[in-house]
């Protein structure tokens, strides 16, 4: 907990926290964006078989989260902290990893599922080691209300640039392989040298927020010492469905975990939109993606003042709507594509993604400053700094639920009969194309607006635990 004194947290250590989820999500983002596709076009691997081992290696991520949490906020302080001890070691993993997974022999079926799951399994458990305890860190160094709005706001920025990255990337080194299209013309070497380069700046943005933030955690961040135990899956699984008994983890889990279902339908699904039905070019096509994700990043100071001036939850309703409005704005376009010109429809689509990357900012950063908010509160109630498993249970909800929505997208592109070697797609596919994109956003953005009104935690109750903190941390 930090002193109340030390509550304000500087510009420098804002930016070395929040610069180290570039590398990190511009790895998560080229495994989600292409491994399937390398696996299968280019090693030969079959589909059933790269579904599998990734369904087994999310379900371990899901579950190694609160396990990672557990360890790390029970783990003896030194000096790198509770956190940055497992960061430091799990920045080295992930590279390594990441290099390998990508290295892959071409060799028969069996051995390179077991190469795949192998290196899945292994590179998963390093991302647990980073990304829980780096969650953690946020909440360690800026308990403070609005403190915790800024951090993950910079935090956010950083993760929607790595987020970029892999398409800027791919579009350099295998520019034939952008809509998945002449796989012969793709080399194993190209994804290598992509893994190369994601775990060099893993490693490299991942040492900047280890050690520019080191001095701080050292100096003004001091923990009420608990006793290791051995963490054991039962009771953390059971302390799981505990805590949805906690209106305000509820709504905030459930609430993020359906709105995450709405970006993986507008993200996943939209290339195929955009290439199929709207039959743009692939420079367009990346244009929309690097405007969708600009949106996000220029709206982060407009979040943080709104969280101000409404409330977080405010903020964040305000935001899904507004979401919610660039998606029905598009739907517009869809349905008038075939009577406007193919140049004043892109315009128009490039202000619809606008709008949308807009709202998509607040859902990268405000739900889990709301949920730091509940673990201020659980902590001022139970005395104990939980942090790092509560995270770890924030993360379980968000990899089930981007684990079923990705299976859902994969069996309503099979019932609609998408076939990817088909550069014309009948016009039955390409209203299915749609149906999938518009409705299953707008369901889960309803869905997820509804859940979010539940929630009943206020800046005053926030504020109020955070001075009790503060007073107790001082009369020791």
């Amino acid at each position: 907990m930090m002193k109340k004194s030390q509550s304000f947290l500087p510009f420098k250590n804002k930016l070395f926290y929040g610069i180290g989820g570039l590398g990190y999500s511009s790895l998560g983002q080229t495994i989600g964006s292409f491994l399937m596709f390398f696996c299968t076009s280019i090693m030969g691997l079959s589909g059933t078989l790269v579904g599998i081992a990734i369904g087994i290696a999310s379900l371990w991520d899901g579950i190694s989260d609160p396990l990672v949490g557990h360890i790390s906020d029970r783990s003896k302080n030194g000096p790198f902290g509770k956190r940055l001890k497992f960061m430091i070691v799990a920045i080295f993993c992930i590279g390594i990893c990441n290099v390998l997974l990508w290295s892959m022999p071409k060799s028969s079926q069996s051995f390179m599922f077991l190469w795949l799951l192998l290196f899945l399994l292994l590179l998963e458990t390093a991302n647990t080691f980073w990304s829980t305890p780096f969650s953690a860190l946020a909440l360690d160094m800026a308990p403070d209300y609005n403190e915790q709005s800024k951090i993950q706001s910079y935090k956010t920025a950083f993760n929607i640039i790595g987020m970029i990255l892999p398409s800027v990337l791919v579009f350099f080194i295998m520019p034939s392989v952008s809509l998945g299209v002449n796989a012969a013309k793709a080399s194993q070497g190209g994804f290598i040298l992509l893994a190369v380069i994601n775990s060099i700046l893993v490693v490299f943005f991942g040492l900047i927020t280890i050690f520019g933030n080191l001095k701080r955690v050292r100096n003004n961040v001091t923990y009420n010492e608990q006793n290791f135990d051995k963490p054991k899956l039962k009771k953390l699984m059971s302390g799981y469905f505990e805590i949805f008994k906690h209106s305000g983890f509820a709504c905030i889990i459930a609430g993020y975990s359906i709105a995450q279902i709405a970006s993986s339908f507008l993200t996943s699904v939209g290339m195929h939109l955009f290439t199929y039905c709207y039959h743009f070019s692939t420079a367009q096509i990346s244009l929309l993606l690097i405007l969708l994700f600009v949106g996000a990043i220029i709206s982060q100071p407009f979040w943080v003042y709104l969280s101000k001036r409404v409330d977080k939850k405010g903020a964040l309703i305000s935001a899904l709507s507004l979401l919610l409005l660039g998606i029905g704005l598009t739907l517009i376009s869809f349905l008038f594509r075939q009577y406007v010109p193919i140049e004043l429809l892109f315009y128009f689509v490039i202000f619809c993604i606008i709008i949308c990357g807009f709202g998509l900012g607040a859902m990268q950063s405000l739900p889990i400053s709301m949920y730091a908010d509940v673990v201020t509160l659980e902590q001022y109630k139970t005395g104990e700094n939980k942090s790092g498993v509560y995270l770890g249970y924030y993360s379980f909800t968000y990899n089930l639920s981007n684990s079923i929505s990705l299976l859902i997208i994969g069996v309503l592109l099979d019932a609609i009969k998408f076939n990817p070697s088909e550069p014309i797609q009948a016009l039955s596919v390409q209203t299915g194309l749609g149906t999938i994109v518009f409705c299953g956003c707008s369901i889960a953005l309803a869905a997820s607006i509804l859940i979010f009104s539940r929630y009943k935690i206020k800046r005053a109750d926030v504020l109020k635990a955070q001075l009790k903190l503060a007073e107790k941390e001082k009369n020791k």
